[in-house]
Protein backbone atom coordinates (compact mmCIF):
# COMPACT_ATOMS: atom_id res chain seq x y z
CA UNK A 1 0.00 0.00 0.00
CA UNK A 2 1.47 3.28 -1.09
CA UNK A 3 2.09 5.75 1.04
CA UNK A 4 0.01 9.27 1.77
CA UNK A 5 2.24 12.44 0.55
CA UNK A 6 1.78 15.19 2.42
CA UNK A 7 -0.42 18.10 0.60
CA UNK A 8 2.16 20.94 1.81
CA UNK A 9 5.67 20.26 0.17
CA UNK A 10 8.76 22.59 -0.38
CA UNK A 11 8.43 24.85 -3.96
CA UNK A 12 10.62 25.85 -6.23
CA UNK A 13 8.14 29.24 -6.33
CA UNK A 14 10.03 32.22 -5.30
CA UNK A 15 9.56 33.70 -2.06
CA UNK A 16 10.06 36.78 -3.35
CA UNK A 17 7.47 37.15 -6.22
CA UNK A 18 5.16 35.47 -3.52
CA UNK A 19 4.88 38.02 -1.67
CA UNK A 20 5.11 40.83 -4.16
CA UNK A 21 2.10 39.41 -5.58
CA UNK A 22 0.43 40.25 -2.29
CA UNK A 23 -2.63 42.50 -2.80
CA UNK A 24 -3.31 43.77 0.52
CA UNK A 25 -0.40 46.48 1.23
CA UNK A 26 -0.51 46.08 5.02
CA UNK A 27 -0.32 41.96 4.74
CA UNK A 28 2.55 42.40 2.13
CA UNK A 29 4.69 44.99 4.46
CA UNK A 30 3.89 42.72 7.46
CA UNK A 31 5.56 39.71 5.22
CA UNK A 32 8.23 41.35 3.95
CA UNK A 33 8.56 41.97 8.07
CA UNK A 34 8.27 38.53 9.26
CA UNK A 35 10.59 37.30 6.22
CA UNK A 36 13.44 39.41 7.65
CA UNK A 37 12.43 38.91 11.03
CA UNK A 38 12.45 35.12 10.47
CA UNK A 39 15.61 34.58 8.31
CA UNK A 40 17.41 36.85 11.29
CA UNK A 41 16.42 34.55 13.69
CA UNK A 42 16.50 31.13 12.06
CA UNK A 43 19.60 31.51 10.10
CA UNK A 44 17.41 29.41 7.80
CA UNK A 45 17.06 30.73 3.78
CA UNK A 46 13.21 30.51 3.24
CA UNK A 47 11.40 28.15 1.19
CA UNK A 48 7.90 28.24 -0.33
CA UNK A 49 5.64 25.34 1.20
CA UNK A 50 2.55 24.76 -0.71
CA UNK A 51 1.63 27.93 -3.21
CA UNK A 52 1.25 30.17 -0.07
CA UNK A 53 3.31 29.66 3.42
CA UNK A 54 6.84 30.73 3.76
CA UNK A 55 8.79 28.28 5.89
CA UNK A 56 12.50 28.30 7.63
CA UNK A 57 13.98 25.10 8.21
CA UNK A 58 12.81 21.62 7.71
CA UNK A 59 12.31 18.30 9.92
CA UNK A 60 11.33 14.97 9.67
CA UNK A 61 8.66 13.59 11.69
CA UNK A 62 7.40 9.71 12.31
CA UNK A 63 4.31 8.82 13.95
CA UNK A 64 3.57 5.78 16.32
CA UNK A 65 0.96 4.62 13.08
CA UNK A 66 3.65 4.74 10.75
CA UNK A 67 3.00 7.51 8.82
CA UNK A 68 5.88 10.49 8.47
CA UNK A 69 6.87 13.12 6.26
CA UNK A 70 8.86 16.68 6.51
CA UNK A 71 7.62 20.03 7.91
CA UNK A 72 8.77 23.60 7.83
CA UNK A 73 10.22 24.37 11.22
CA UNK A 74 8.84 27.61 11.47
CA UNK A 75 6.94 30.11 8.87
CA UNK A 76 4.24 32.01 8.20
CA UNK A 77 1.88 32.93 5.35
CA UNK A 78 0.38 36.67 4.62
CA UNK A 79 -3.59 35.03 3.82
CA UNK A 80 -6.29 37.67 2.78
CA UNK A 81 -8.15 37.03 6.62
CA UNK A 82 -4.94 37.75 8.65
CA UNK A 83 -1.22 36.46 8.65
CA UNK A 84 -0.85 32.86 9.56
CA UNK A 85 2.77 32.23 11.91
CA UNK A 86 3.55 28.65 12.00
CA UNK A 87 5.40 28.52 15.53
CA UNK A 88 2.74 26.69 18.39
CA UNK A 89 3.62 23.12 16.80
CA UNK A 90 6.26 23.42 19.99
CA UNK A 91 5.44 26.28 21.86
CA UNK A 92 2.44 25.39 24.48
CA UNK A 93 -0.71 27.41 24.13
CA UNK A 94 -0.19 28.61 28.37
CA UNK A 95 3.47 29.64 27.78
CA UNK A 96 3.89 33.01 29.50
CA UNK A 97 5.57 34.88 26.78
CA UNK A 98 1.70 34.10 24.86
CA UNK A 99 0.41 36.93 27.19
CA UNK A 100 2.69 39.74 26.52
CA UNK A 101 2.31 39.23 22.58
CA UNK A 102 -0.66 41.87 22.40
CA UNK A 103 -3.89 40.60 19.73
CA UNK A 104 -3.79 37.40 18.44
CA UNK A 105 -5.91 34.09 18.07
CA UNK A 106 -4.68 30.38 17.84
CA UNK A 107 -5.36 27.60 16.12
CA UNK A 108 -3.83 24.12 15.34
CA UNK A 109 0.10 25.03 15.16
CA UNK A 110 -0.45 28.52 14.31
CA UNK A 111 -1.04 32.20 15.68
CA UNK A 112 -3.17 34.41 13.70
CA UNK A 113 -2.28 38.14 13.76
CA UNK A 114 -4.58 40.64 12.01
CA UNK A 115 -1.43 43.04 11.64
CA UNK A 116 2.29 42.84 12.91
CA UNK A 117 1.64 46.33 14.83
CA UNK A 118 -1.30 44.51 16.60
CA UNK A 119 1.63 42.61 18.64
CA UNK A 120 4.80 43.05 20.69
CA UNK A 121 7.78 42.83 17.65
CA UNK A 122 9.94 41.36 20.42
CA UNK A 123 7.73 39.52 22.46
CA UNK A 124 6.97 37.34 18.69
CA UNK A 125 10.52 37.34 18.09
CA UNK A 126 11.38 35.36 21.43
CA UNK A 127 8.34 32.99 20.45
CA UNK A 128 9.60 32.50 17.03
CA UNK A 129 12.89 31.30 18.59
CA UNK A 130 11.89 29.55 21.07
CA UNK A 131 9.49 27.58 18.53
CA UNK A 132 12.40 26.87 16.37
CA UNK A 133 14.98 25.89 19.10
CA UNK A 134 12.20 23.46 20.15
CA UNK A 135 11.53 22.18 17.11
CA UNK A 136 15.09 21.63 16.15
CA UNK A 137 15.91 19.83 19.75
CA UNK A 138 12.80 17.40 19.62
CA UNK A 139 13.51 16.58 15.70
CA UNK A 140 17.16 16.37 15.69
CA UNK A 141 18.51 13.63 14.28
Amino acid sequence: MAKAQNKTRPTAQSVTAFIDAVENDVRRRDARTLLAMMEKITGEKPTMWGPSIIGFGVYHYKYESGREGDFLNVGFSPRKANLSIYILGSIAEDDPLLSKLGKYKTGKGCLYVNRLEDVDAGVLEKLIAKSYRATRKKYAT
